[in-house]
C-alpha cells in the first residue's frame, strides 16, 4: 500500500488512534468523527484496554453494543483522577497548548461567540488532554488564545497533578510538547506536507527539528478496519478531504 493510496484523512485517524497507545484500561473520549474513529481503532488493535463510552452511562465494544455500566459517579472519579484521556477540538491553540473554545476577540465583547468553556479546564488540568484540529491555519494555531478555556503549560500550576498535552493532531501533522519550555513542535508530517507549508499556517513560531518524519500510515489490517468495519461509508472525508 503506497501512500498515494491513503487518503490524508485516513493518515489523521491513525495519528489520532496513536494518542492513545499504550494509555491501558484508561477512559477514551473523542470528541469529532475523525478522533472516534481513531479510538475505535485503537482498542480493535494495539490498546486493546481502552474502555470507550456512548457519552451518557453506558460502556460499549467498538461496534457501539452495551459492555458495561459507567454510572456519573464513577466517570467524574476517572475525569478528576487521571485516568481519562480525552481528545477535545480547538477554535484557537497556542505555542503553549492554551485552547480557546469559547469566544472570537475580547470576551466582554466578543466578535463571535462560539461553545462557551464548557469542560475544558477540568479536563486539562485533571486527565491529558489532546486536540484535533482539521484545518491547520493561522486562524487556529495563533500566537495568543483570545480565551484561555483548555489550559496550556505556561498557565498550570504544579497542583495540575494529571495535566498533560500529549498530542494535537491536524490535518498536517502531529505535534507535541517535549521540548525545554514546552512549546510546541512538529513531531511528524502528512505525505504531501512540508515543514515550511507548517510554518506558513501557523501564526507563532514552530520549534522545528531538523529532520522531521512522515506521519505513519496504515497497515493493510488497519486500513480494512477503517473502510470496512469501523467507518464503511467514509464518513471521515467530511473532515479532511484531500
Amino acid at each position: 500500500m503506497t501512500s498515494a493510496e491513503v487518503t490524508r484523512a485516513e493518515y489523521c485517524v491513525i495519528a489520532c488512534a496513536e494518542a492513545w497507545r499504550g494509555n491501558g484500561e484508561v477512559l477514551a473520549s473523542p470528541m469529532g468523527l475523525i478522533p472516534s474513529i481513531g479510538a475505535r481503532l485503537a482498542r480493535l488493535t494495539f490498546s486493546p484496554d481502552l474502555l470507550l463510552t456512548d457519552g451518557e452511562a453506558t460502556l460499549v465494544r467498538p461496534d457501539g453494543t452495551a459492555e458495561g455500566w459507567l454510572p456519573y459517579r464513577q466517570h467524574l472519579a476517572l475525569v478528576t483522577g487521571g485516568r481519562r484521556h480525552v481528545m477535545m477540538g480547538a477554535s484557537q491553540i497556542d505555542r503553549y497548548g492554551n485552547q480557546n473554545i469559547s469566544c472570537i476577540g475580547d470576551w466582554e465583547r466578543p466578535k463571535r461567540q462560539l461553545l462557551g468553556v464548557r469542560g475544558a479546564p477540568v479536563n486539562t488540568l485533571n486527565n491529558p488532554t489532546s486536540y484535533w484540529i482539521p484545518r491547520h491555519s493561522r486562524r487556529a494555531f495563533v500566537e495568543k488564545v483570545d480565551m484561555v478555556c483548555g489550559v496550556g503549560y505556561d498557565h498550570v500550576g504544579a497542583a495540575a497533578r494529571y495535566h498533560r498535552i500529549p498530542r494535537v493532531v491536524s490535518d498536517l501533522g502531529v505535534f507535541d510538547f517535549d521540548t525545554p519550555d514546552h512549546s510546541m513542535r512538529p513531531v511528524s508530517l502528512h505525505p504531501g506536507v512540508t515543514p515550511d507549508h507548517v510554518r506558513e499556517a501557523t501564526a507563532f513560531e514552530l520549534t522545528v527539528p531538523d529532520d522531521v518524519p512522515q506521519s505513519r500510515p496504515p497497515t493493510a489490517e488497519e486500513l480494512r478496519l477503517i473502510r470496512e468495519v469501523i467507518d464503511p461509508g467514509n464518513t471521515r472525508a467530511r473532515e479532511v478531504a484531500v
